[in-house]
């Protein structure tokens, strides 16, 4: 497989729309067609399944994509660090999120840092919620900003940065969409879509759980890997899924219905890092990413959710 081949059919395996794939790499979107048409030639079976309303990856197209997807990565950051060092680039701070909302604290964040601290640089990465751990466990990230909670002995668990509320994502033509909210107790009506992986079980049942509050069993639906995956399953009526209100307004998708959840707790998101590479940089990114999700509306933090402010 060539780069271009790799990096496009990657690109589809996250976004599952031709379209965006296509305005996301610059391609043409028949462009983008011709190269996974060659290599689903090439490997002999379909990798994606397509149909008018969505598209989603085959058996197939997973296992390929789980097998390229941590080699490309380090790549990418084995590219990235080369440039730095030509550029004579004194440190490098390799953080990541696991949301877009996340992301922008994060900018802001680096923003400030950089200012501080001339020649240094700031990577921002995304994880992945079926393995929030991996990257940084192997060594691929010095701190990151994503869902609470984490409660593992070679993890420090740094500021609660902001809240979110939470939401149930139901089929638009869902009875739930006609309500202004709906309870725990309700979760046990529908098949709960989740998410699987290298994921800690206690963090699975907090977000995803077994049970109402009341004992009742929640059924479970389908288990995916990647959040992109959790959106056309929901649309094609397999399941509900619980997230959080910001979602909202960054992942619409077509036949989706985000209804509020009256009586869950806010979902935290809070910083992390190893806690045998802690450090005096890791340390003052943290505290910057707490100011920024701290200031006032009008500001930065306008964005997102609840900012915590000790």
């Amino acid at each position: 497989m060539e780069r271009h081949e790799i990096e496009t059919f990657l690109a589809l395996s996250e976004e599952l729309h031709f379209r965006r794939t296509a305005e996301r790499l610059g391609l043409a979107q028949g462009r983008v067609s011709q190269i996974v048409k060659k290599l689903e030639r090439g490997i002999g079976a379909p990798l994606f399944e397509r149909t008018s309303r969505r598209v989603v990856l085959t058996p197939v197209g997973q296992r390929l994509r789980d097998g390229l997807l941590p080699g490309y990565q380090q790549i990418q950051r084995a590219i990235a660090e080369a440039r730095a060092a030509a550029r004579g680039v004194a440190g490098t701070l390799r953080v990541g999120f696991s949301a877009p909302w996340c992301a922008e604290t994060l900018i802001a964040a680096a923003d400030l840092f950089l200012g501080r601290n001339p020649g240094h640089e700031v990577n921002i990465t995304e994880i992945q919620l079926h393995d929030p751990l991996g990257p940084m466990r192997a060594g691929q990230l010095d701190l990151q900003l994503t869902e609470l909670p984490i409660d593992e002995p070679d993890i420090t668990v740094g500021p609660v940065v902001f809240r979110e509320p939470r939401v149930l994502i139901v089929p638009a033509a869902h009875p739930f969409t006609g309500r202004a909210s709906v309870s725990l107790e309700d979760y046990a009506a529908e098949p709960v879509i989740s998410i699987g992986g290298a994921v800690p079980d206690y963090w699975l049942e907090y977000h995803y759980p077994s049970r109402t509050p009341a004992g009742r069993p929640i059924p479970p639906g389908p288990v995916a890997t990647y959040w992109s995956e959790i959106l056309p399953l929901i649309s094609s009526g397999r399941g509900v899924s619980p997230s959080n209100l910001r979602a909202a307004r960054y992942h619409a998708y077509p036949g989706t219905a985000f209804v509020p959840v009256h009586d869950a707790p806010a979902i935290e998101y809070g910083l992390l890092w190893p806690a045998a590479r802690e450090s005096a940089t890791v340390r003052e990114f943290s505290e910057l990413v707490r100011q920024v999700a701290g200031r006032p509306p009008g500001g930065v933090d306008g964005e997102p959710g609840s900012p915590v402010v000790p």
